[in-house]
């Protein structure tokens, strides 16, 4: 008897799935709110450090978008880069990429900023595509991809920084950047010393 094989659904990416879904349902009670729940919990901006919710807002600010496209564009390249990453680099370490990147361009943002707030994963994808080039790490050597990775976007980021003048964190993306370079320089590392 030749029996049909049935398609199943696999969860192959717990974190970055979740992190996709959080951002998903944020997005749609922005919508919900007219931008309400999108400018108190999914977004940084300098506030009162006795305000419980700029606490939430250090973290909270990676899973907001200011609308469909904003989402699409970022969500894309992460659903793309991240299950990858969770595979090899494990879904605890995808959550410490994740949560480092919110912190600290949440925190640089409040410095540098004080007037400006900041939404969107952006950071987090410049983290995982950074972090992506140093998945084939041999030998204590550098790959090329991601000395091209590095000059390619960091270089476009510090350019685009200097020289066009849109509505787009450009500081975000070069630290997302380097979280992600310098975490995948530790992890691998660190696998590497446990051979």
């Amino acid at each position: 008897m030749n029996k049909k094989r049935q398609l199943k659904i696999s969860f192959n990416s717990p974190v970055i799935l979740g992190f996709t879904l959080i951002c998903f349902l944020s997005l749609l009670l922005g919508y919900l709110t007219k931008g309400s729940s999108t400018y108190t919990l999914f977004s940084v901006y300098r506030s009162s450090l006795l305000n419980p919710l700029t606490y939430i807002r250090l973290i909270g600010h990676v899973f907001g978008h200011a609308n469909w496209q904003h989402f699409i564009g970022n969500i894309m390249l992460i659903l793309v880069v991240g299950p990858l990453l969770e595979e090899k680099y494990g879904s605890s370490n995808m959550i410490v990429v994740i949560l480092s990147t919110a912190l600290v361009t949440g925190i640089v943002n409040i410095i540098l900023f004080p007037h400006i707030r900041l939404l969107g994963a952006s950071g987090v994808v410049f983290a995982l595509i950074l972090l992506s080039s140093f998945t084939s790490i041999k030998d204590g050597s550098i790959p090329m991809t991601f000395i091209l990775v590095a000059v390619v976007y960091i270089g476009g980021q510090i350019y685009n920084g200097l020289f066009v003048h849109d509505n787009v964190s450009n500081l975000t993306h070069i630290i997302g950047g380097i979280i992600g370079a310098s975490l995948g320089y530790v992890m691998n590392k660190n696998k590497m010393n446990r051979y």
